[in-house]
């Protein structure tokens, strides 16, 4: 394929490094910027591109739910970084997830080793001149939100985010923990459960309850995102919260007693050598003693040792439904395209997906083709339509989920069907969608060839 323009992408998160593989496919010469190791960002560890910085999981992969649907959609539009995910799963029940670290190098290798891809390690402050894809997640640099901002106006926003604490598999003791999938779903036994009785589940609320935390100013605490709570104030809505929440023991069995147990906690591996599990659900904003002191309460982590605590940081996205166009580019400035969190499209694969569709709208506009427009009716396209109609408001970030797909004709009675009716509309809509847009060169097998290569 002939060259094809120049876009330089800014951030190697998940939506930077999808976006710089679609259009460098495309015979597009790509300059990608990570700032990291120059600048290391508060949630992040390593260099890597594509390094994920809360949980391993990238939610269900069950076709039949919005997140399991988005999958579907990823792999027809050719994702490199769902490719480089399935290379690199790790059993977890009936969701998706990775391999953190492998999942990190992988994507790190596939993009460093393409010809039309120059990776440049070094913060960006100013928005570069030129076709520009901006992808630096919600953890975006303070120079460069402020560059940006200066772009957008006063309308960029701000959430904050929490991290769970991750433990060293070796100090979990396995005479209490159990290995279970709910209703023993997926590999049947993909998680170690930490059951817990009524005593044990109330000193553990109280202990969560008077806590030392990390004092954020009262405006983080009120614009902490509503899926991502910390555990101490999930635990201060009510004393059953958390039991209706992560530690609902409902499809579970602890085989020492034969029952179902009154609370459990969740740990999922991090690797596919169990070698460290994170605790499900389980974010916090606990200054780190107490988390040691507290999360060593939990039955069979009572010597615990953390590989890293939770953490709370700031999540950055912008006004889309005022800014952004459904090709993620900013209507006043065309040339300049939002992808991945910074848009509050929340999710990993949501992220993904953003860089995917910036990477598709740059390529068409450089093109001079006909703007791309996903259907409303995959669940992508109507998160994107929710995500960019200037009447949504007041915009707060959001996973896909059936809810904001348009209704179904005729209506589908059971929630069930009506989601299995959704996921069947989709996956034609795209399919239609697809064959349409053969201007796109949209070639499922190229990732998955890339990631065997």
């Amino acid at each position: 394929m002939a060259e094809s323009g120049h876009v330089t992408v800014v951030g190697g998160g998940l939506a930077g490094s999808e976006a710089a593989w679609q259009l460098a496919r495309r015979g597009v010469a790509v300059t990608l910027a990570e700032m990291r190791p120059s600048v290391t960002g508060p949630a992040h560890h390593t260099a890597r591109l594509a390094e994920l910085v809360c949980s391993n999981s990238l939610r269900s992969d069950d076709p039949s739910t919005a997140a399991g649907r988005l999958k579907r959609e990823l792999e027809a539009l050719g994702s490199i970084v769902l490719a480089c995910a399935r290379a690199t799963s790790i059993p977890a029940g009936a969701a998706l997830a990775v391999d953190r670290d492998r999942f990190a190098a992988l994507v790190t290798r596939v993009l460093e080793s393409h010809p039309r891809i120059e990776i440049v390690r070094e913060e960006i402050t100013d928005l570069p001149a030129g076709d520009t894809i901006v992808a630096t997640g919600p953890l975006t640099s303070d120079a460069l939100a402020a560059s940006l901002s200066s772009v957008v106006g006063d309308r960029r926003l701000s959430f904050f985010d929490a991290a769970a604490p991750i433990v060293d598999a070796s100090t979990i003791d396995r005479t209490v923990v159990f290995a279970a999938s709910r209703y023993g779903k997926g590999g049947g036994a993909d998680y170690l459960n930490a059951p817990m009785d009524r005593a044990e589940y109330d000193r553990f609320r109280e202990a969560l309850l008077s806590a030392e935390r990390v004092r954020a100013k009262d405006f983080e605490a009120r614009e902490l995102f509503q899926a991502c709570q910390p555990v101490e104030e999930i635990a201060r809505t009510g004393p059953d919260s958390l039991r209706f929440g992560a530690m609902k023991p409902v499809g579970l069995t602890d085989p020492l007693t034969g029952a179902r147990p009154y609370a459990v906690v969740q740990l999922r591996s991090e690797d596919r050598h169990g070698a460290a599990y994170n605790l499900v659900g389980f974010q916090t904003n606990l200054t780190f003693p107490e988390q040691r002191r507290v999360f060593r309460l939990i039955p069979g982590l009572e010597r615990a040792e953390f590989a890293t605590y939770g953490v709370l940081h700031r999540n950055t996205f912008v006004d889309a439904p005022r800014l952004l166009a459904p090709d993620m580019s900013l209507r006043a400035h065309p040339r300049i395209a939002l992808a991945g969190q910074l848009t509050g499209t929340e999710g990993y694969l949501e992220a993904v997906a953003g860089g995917l569709l910036a990477a598709l709208g740059t390529y068409a506009r450089l093109e001079s083709l006909e703007p791309v427009c996903l259907p409303p009716e995959t669940v992508f396209g109507a998160l994107v339509a929710h995500a960019t109609d200037p009447a949504t408001g007041p915009y707060q970030p959001m996973h896909v989920n059936f809810g904001i797909l348009p209704p179904l004709d005729p209506p589908v009675r059971g929630k069930s069907a009506r989601y299995a009716a959704h996921a069947e509309r989709a996956g034609s809509a795209l399919s239609a969608w697809i064959e349409s847009r053969a201007d796109l060169a949209i070639e499922p097998d190229s990732a998955r060839e890339a990631v065997d290569a």
